[in-house]
């Protein structure tokens, strides 16, 4: 039986938690629509419908029939194509500690709330029991790719600048070393997977490559966007794009296998700052001491 005593701000707490959960409950039905693992699948339409559940529940208190957020469950859907529906599940399962605190919050005056709550402590078993992405099994094949890449060029591009002062030949050059680069890194994996027996040693190969490669592209760009004479503006812009690669890149591993994210944003950032600021010294060094001068 509904209590129709509830406080205005009960009611408003109660019609965010209506908005929130048939927003997720559509959320979870696009993930679903992506799995190609029908146990997986099953447990997020479980869950999708439990959610919907919820929402009928608090609806009875708001008498109101919300819609899904459109964008919040595009955004999640894109967030879902770029880093994986494990990143995505783990995103939203952080929101869910505050929302558990509100539902006790509410049980009081809306028994209710207690079931709710305990619907989604279940919600969260589920998930983690699910979450065994491809992706997430070569976490450490990225990382090889993307540290490597991050703090070889940084270095490189950083050095280079200084010493040829020309941004499309320190594109070019860029370019050549990384491209080689990539290409040891991905080879130097595959025999490493296939020397461990590892019956997949080709897509560890493959995704330190595209993690190679990708920081490579970016790292580059800003020498073939700004004038040739530009270059220290292409470094500064360069050094940034690093540090947004790491910020990314690091929550994203952090969000999707529960890891520490301060300490190792702060480590991996200041290891390629450090190799960009040795290298650039060292390019100073060789153009003034050996007299290379294009």
């Amino acid at each position: 039986m509904v209590n129709n005593s509830i406080s205005d701000q009960t009611k408003q707490t109660i019609l965010k938690l209506q908005q929130k959960e048939i927003t997720e409950q559509a959320i979870y039905i696009n993930l679903s629509k992506r799995l190609k693992k029908e146990s997986d699948k099953e447990i997020l339409l479980n869950i999708a419908k439990e959610e919907g559940m919820h929402s009928e529940i608090w609806g009875r208190y708001t008498n109101k029939e919300l819609k899904p957020q459109r964008f919040k469950v595009l955004f999640y859907s894109f967030l879902s194509i770029i880093f994986g529906y494990t990143f995505v599940i783990k995103l939203m399962e952080k929101g869910e500690v505050g929302s558990q605190n509100a539902y006790l919050k509410l049980s009081e005056e809306v028994p209710e709330a207690t079931r709710v709550y305990h619907d989604e402590q279940m919600h969260e078993q589920s998930l983690i029991g699910m979450l065994d992405e491809d992706r997430l099994q070569y976490v450490g094949s990225m990382v090889l790719g993307l540290n490597d890449a991050l703090v070889e060029l940084t270095g490189t591009l950083a050095g280079l600048s200084f010493a040829l002062q020309d941004n499309k030949l320190v594109a070019l050059s860029g370019l050549i070393t990384g491209i080689s680069a990539t290409f040891s890194m991905a080879s130097s994996e595959y025999l490493s997977a296939r020397s461990e027996d590892n019956s997949d040693a080709k897509k560890s190969a493959l995704y330190t490559g595209i993690m190679y490669i990708f920081a490579v592209i970016v790292m580059v760009l800003p020498y073939l966007l700004f004038p040739s004479d530009k270059y220290v503006h292409a470094l500064i812009t360069m050094l940034i794009l690093v540090v947004l690669i790491i910020l990314i890149f690091t929550y994203y591993i952090s969000v999707a296998k529960d890891l520490p994210f301060k300490k190792r944003f702060t480590e991996m950032a200041t290891i390629s700052l450090s190799v960009a600021g040795i290298s650039f010294i060292v390019g100073i060094l060789v153009k003034k001491f050996l007299g290379v001068d294009i």
